[in-house]
């Protein structure tokens, strides 16, 4: 019997050999321990799980002491890496794409109003939504008077992947030239912090105060400092902190904080690059290895080589060779050397001294399987940033169409719920602050007969879909056959079709209807699909 204490500083076991059986490991106790069920939560194969003990923690735990140099190195990688630049870049246009569309669907069964009237409502209020939202000149919705809407749900999608969420503030700019008072702060994560960078508690973690059940009830806003931005090492922030609360007493927004949890409690977002930052900081290094390796790759050096040895040196010098003589021959040479010019159409031909010969001397070509390496590398990269390898590396020399379809069809199921959690959830509460308004001015009006108010169901009064990009059509004839045959059978709708497309159904059906009136009132007949239709019903 043997006792055994190992390097973690548990309490010493003992390994009971009883002879013509297995050894039997006894804990302090005096029982045998019991066996893993588990290989993971075992030693593993070989022992190599023997060291590993990582501590159990929850995310804010693993995430806040490290966050500000997590986001700082994503932010850096994206501004000096080309593929992390190209990674952001694919979730912007894929995620919203040129247009984030509204579509507005009021909740008319529960709010007790006709089907016809929810549409007429639904119609008033896009085209308010649209002049207020996407006014290009004016940009009266974003406080700065940047962006429009759209823009404002691309730098959404765009600082989320950086640095893991989007936050904002609602604020009340009275302006003439705009419809509405209501506008939209962007802020940076960075600016949210504890007071002072204080520690964190169990009331205040990452600039925000939650109450007893872990709701965010209020938001530490670091406050900007101009003289600074962008000089030296300065980053711009300012030594205030402003506290914002999450909503007023009526339940308006005033702090919209998105982000997608993964465990309870969690406070802060984590980045898309926190997983493969090392990958993404070594890949710069490996092309610049390559490229130096290149440049000497492509150097040479030309040396002459003679054979005349020492015996023939002092044969040819007579008497013994000393070094005055050495350097008179090799003097005389290279003036023989220098003097000599013979040319051929402005080419120099080399006419050498009589014993030499003339060497290139290059270094070795060794790739050293880098294109492999960076190849992995890459895979790493699309793995952690749920990209196609294609299209982060911008390589489709490889791929078949069977291929290309599975692997974007895949990532497309990906961006649609990434949509549907990012810039959708912004979107909307944007958009119940701009109704809210509307309702409030008179500028729309809710319809007859509802049996809720806006503030009684603001659930239901603020239910719309967001239709951003279309999926990448890789073969456009083969797809429009798909689309068709599912509308035919049932399986889908004009709706669910031209959203794919990223186009409004009834935008489409309008525009429609106004060129079949064009053609009509021009003298044009109408088009195959008309007469079809028309064909079908005679």
């Amino acid at each position: 019997m043997s006792h055994y204490q190992n390097n973690q500083g548990r309490p010493p076991v003992t390994i009971e050999q009883i002879p013509g059986q297995p050894p039997i490991i006894i804990d302090e106790t005096g029982r045998p321990l019991r066996q893993m069920n588990y290989q993971g939560a075992g030693a593993g194969f070989g022992g190599q799980l023997r060291d590993w003990y990582p501590g159990l923690k929850t995310i804010d735990a693993a995430l806040l002491p490290d966050l500000k140099l997590g986001n700082a190195r994503a932010e850096d990688v994206v501004r000096n890496n080309a593929f992390a630049a190209n990674g952001v870049q694919l979730h912007v246009d894929n995620i919203v794409g040129d247009a984030f569309r509204l579509s507005y669907k009021p909740d008319y069964l529960a709010l007790g109003i006709k089907k016809e009237d929810a549409r007429a409502f639904s119609r008033d209020v896009e085209a308010a939504w649209q002049e207020v939202a996407e006014d290009p000149v004016g940009c009266y919705l974003d406080a700065e008077r940047k962006r429009t809407f759209s823009m404002m749900m691309r730098e959404c999608v765009s600082t989320h992947t950086r640095v893991g969420e989007d936050m904002s503030t609602a604020e009340w700019i009275p302006d003439s030239g705009s419809l509405i008072s209501t506008a939209i702060k962007s802020v940076t994560p960075k600016r949210v912090s504890n007071p002072n960078n204080t520690a964190d508690t169990a009331e205040m973690r990452g600039g925000i105060v939650f109450n007893r059940y872990g709701a965010a009830q209020g938001y530490y806003v670091r406050s900007q400092n101009g003289n600074n931005m962008g000089l030296g090492g300065g980053d711009g922030l300012g030594q205030n902190w402003q506290y914002v609360e999450r909503e007023t007493r009526h339940g308006r927004p005033k702090f919209i904080h998105i982000f997608e949890p993964m465990e309870d409690g969690q406070t802060r977002g984590i980045n898309q690059f926190m997983s493969v930052l090392e990958q993404m900081q070594m890949l710069p290094k490996m092309q610049h290895t390559r490229l130096q390796n290149a440049i000497v790759n492509a150097m040479y050096a030309a040396t002459i080589e003679t054979d005349l040895g020492p015996e023939a040196a002092l044969a040819l010098i007579g008497g013994e060779l000393t070094n005055d003589q050495l350097m008179g021959h090799m003097t005389s040479m290279a003036n023989y050397h220098e003097g000599l010019n013979l040319k051929m159409n402005g080419v120099k031909i080399p006419h050498l001294y009589a014993g030499e010969r003339l060497n290139l001397q290059t270094s070795g070509n060794i790739d050293n399987g880098y294109v492999d390496l960076e190849d992995s590398v890459l895979r790493w990269l699309a793995a952690g940033l749920n990209l196609p390898l294609e299209t982060l590396s911008k390589n489709f020399k490889q791929m078949s169409f069977s291929t290309v379809k599975a692997s974007l069809g895949e990532n497309w199921r990906y961006f649609m719920g990434r949509r549907k959690v990012i810039p959708a959830r912004k979107g909307t509460i944007i958009f119940r602050l701009v109704l809210e308004e509307l309702l409030h001015k008179g500028l729309v009006t809710l319809p007859r007969g509802a049996s809720r108010d806006f503030y009684q169901a603001t659930s239901a009064w603020t239910r719309c879909r967001w239709i951003g990009s279309g999926r990448l059509a890789i073969d456009g004839l083969k797809e429009v056959k798909e689309a068709v045959l599912r509308i035919e059978k049932g399986l889908s709708t004009y709706e669910d079709e031209m959203a794919i497309m990223g186009k409004d159904y009834l935008e489409v059906f309008d525009q429609q209807v106004r060129e079949v009136e064009e053609r009509r009132e021009k003298g044009l007949p109408p088009p195959l699909w008309v007469l079809q239709g028309l064909k079908m019903v005679a």
